[in-house]
């Protein structure tokens, strides 16, 4: 237990390091493509956020789901990928090829849908390869291009402000 707070202090400590060099690359192109970055530990009404989506003109097709949780039980069988702090190493690296797919995938839009600061989290969201990374307030600010001021029960409020803003960015 006490290794783990080790362990998240470092990783967090590093990612902050590598803040500093972050490229901003947002570019004008539409939404096609949505990657969906849950924490299951605090919201778990995935089905519901991706109707929303589904509803203001994204196809489900093209909706990429990873789930964060904090305990995964080893018999039990998960509808989406999901993954844990165990998949991330001492030294910063994802040891799940699923998770790297993930990150080296070229999404239009990253929605990073947490609101409390998880290393392996932060760490997914700060190498992803998205074109627009999109968060909540209460996170770091220089991991998303978009911060919207909500909690992550309000999944209807943050889809809503989510979409006002791409159409004022000319992006949907």
């Amino acid at each position: 237990m006490f290794l783990n707070y080790i362990k998240d202090f470092i990783v967090k400590k590093t990612l902050k390091n590598r803040l500093h060099n972050v490229k901003t690359n947002a570019a004008s192109d539409g939404i096609q493509t949505v990657g969906l970055l849950v924490d299951e530990s605090y919201f778990s009404d995935k089905e519901d956020l991706v109707k929303e989506l589904v509803t203001n003109g994204i196809e489900e097709k093209n909706i990429k789901i990873i789930v964060y949780r904090d305990k995964i039980k080893k018999n039990e069988q998960y509808i989406q990928p999901t993954f844990g702090a165990k998949h991330l190493n001492w030294n910063g690296t994802v040891s799940d090829p699923v998770i790297n797919d993930f990150i080296k995938e070229k999404f239009d839009l990253l929605i990073s849908y947490y609101d409390v600061e998880k290393a392996t989290l932060l760490f997914i969201t700060h190498n992803s390869k998205a074109q627009f990374k999109v968060g909540f307030s209460s996170i770091d600010k220089r991991l998303n291009h978009l911060m919207i001021n909500t909690n992550a029960e309000n999944y209807k409020v943050f889809v809503h402000e989510l979409f006002r803003y791409l159409k004022i960015l000319n992006k949907i």
